[in-house]
């Protein structure tokens, strides 16, 4: 039996309820009690005074295979380079506190083995493999000289995922259960990034999404959508899209039918900002896609504000790949800067984004039961300045995996 208590805290558990001082204790990497000042005999004691603690945090919506993608550089990397990359994302990603993740496009099923199998270090994941698309869709990699050049490349393990119509939207569901899917993605509208696509088209009729859903909940499997267009937002809203990504152009209307299914929206405020980032410092982006970026900037913060106000289901995601890894918890400040209170931010970021991916079970809050996954953050929690250089330690199910200090 090993054992852990984390003291002299301030701990935000992700339950709701109101930070306070209080002790965790760890035992065979599940939380055993929680209390003031708890009489335990452990093997380890991890002083938490100045800090704050907090349950494992998610990232529902990263990419580990590519980072700021810049054409010229894509074009001038080799097929195997972005999997060794990958792991020192993964690293990165980890050592901010990021404790669970979907990969939403480009990692396959051996990067997600290759952290399970404790091969390298990195968060807990669930995989997208690649993004489903119409023809001319967000990920349709077709670009006007004839040549398909795309940042989530198709190769044995991430299945092409253009398809068209209802049967093709079922066979290609199936080949990306096969390959090792844990959520399914697709594009129900244009986006930044693509060559030819437009954020404010929707993509797909209904019936390809229902075909869609219904494959998937029969593997038992998620759908998340990328969905940035009124029209998309709907059409995967109405279809049981679980989880919509990005949410730029919400109307009203579609916010009231997220309220109604229950629909989460995973906002990616980060993502326009890293791409217009990039650009400004050099990187090689089509002028195409930073006319999108700025368009788009200009519309979503709104969408997030009127969407929290209302009550929509947030679970936090960054887009991440397509700005660094590692800056994860920028998003957190994002949106404690648009309409969530700072532990609203913080739930969305433990709780909430559990529920999301189905593993609230077992993770994202530290009560009594749950894996002991904790992060120790320097300072107070409402404090929103450089938060990822305020991580003092990360833990897995109790064992130590990132400390600022060794």
């Amino acid at each position: 039996m090993t054992s852990v208590v984390f003291t002299g805290g301030t701990l935000l558990d992700g339950t709701g309820a109101a930070p306070g001082t209080a002790d965790v204790y760890v035992v065979d990497g599940r939380v055993v009690e929680v209390g003031l000042g708890l009489d335990v005999d452990a093997d380890q004691v991890v002083d938490c005074a100045g800090a704050t603690v907090l349950p494992g945090l998610f990232d529902a919506h990263v990419h580990f295979m590519f980072e700021q993608p810049d054409t010229t550089r894509h074009l001038q990397t080799p097929f195997s380079l972005p999997f060794f990359q990958a792991a020192q994302r993964m690293r990165a990603t980890l050592e901010t506190g990021i404790t669970w993740v979907r990969d939403a496009g480009g990692s396959d099923l051996g990067v997600a083995e290759a952290v399970r199998r404790g091969l390298t270090p990195g968060p807990r994941m669930q995989i997208a493999l690649n993004m489903l698309s119409q023809t001319g869709g967000h990920g349709d990699d077709w670009h006007v000289c004839g040549a398909e050049v795309g940042i989530m490349t198709s190769h044995p393990g991430v299945p092409d995922a253009v398809v068209d119509g209802p049967e093709q939207m079922r066979k290609k569901v199936r080949e990306l259960i096969r390959a090792g899917a844990d959520v399914i993605k697709v594009a129900t509208s244009g986006g930044v990034l693509s060559p030819r696509s437009n954020p404010l088209h929707g993509h797909f009729r209904d019936d390809e999404i229902a075909a869609l859903v219904t494959e998937a909940s029969a593997a038992g499997l998620h759908v998340m959508a990328h969905a940035q267009a009124t029209d998309g937002i709907k059409t995967a809203v109405r279809n049981g899209v679980r989880s919509i990504e990005h949410g730029i152009y919400l109307d009203d209307e579609a916010i009231e039918m997220m309220l109604e299914r229950g629909t989460w929206l995973v906002p990616t405020l980060s993502a326009p900002r890293a791409v217009l980032a990039s650009a400004a410092a050099g990187a090689a982006i089509p002028d195409l896609v930073l006319a999108k970026a700025r368009m788009v900037s200009e519309v979503h913060d709104d969408s997030f504000r009127r969407a929290a106000q209302a009550g929509v289901r947030i679970a936090m995601g960054t887009d991440s790949g397509v700005g660094v890894h590692g800056t994860n918890l920028e998003e957190v400040r994002l949106m404690a800067e648009n309409g969530l209170t700072a532990q609203q931010a913080w739930e969305a970021t433990t709780r909430s984004a559990a529920e999301l991916l189905g593993v609230d079970d077992d993770y994202g809050t530290l009560t009594p039961g749950k894996v002991g996954d904790v992060v120790v953050l320097d300072g107070a929690y409402d404090d929103m300045v450089d938060l990822p250089g305020r991580v003092r330690s990360v833990h897995l199910a109790g064992e130590q995996v990132f400390s600022r200090t060794t």
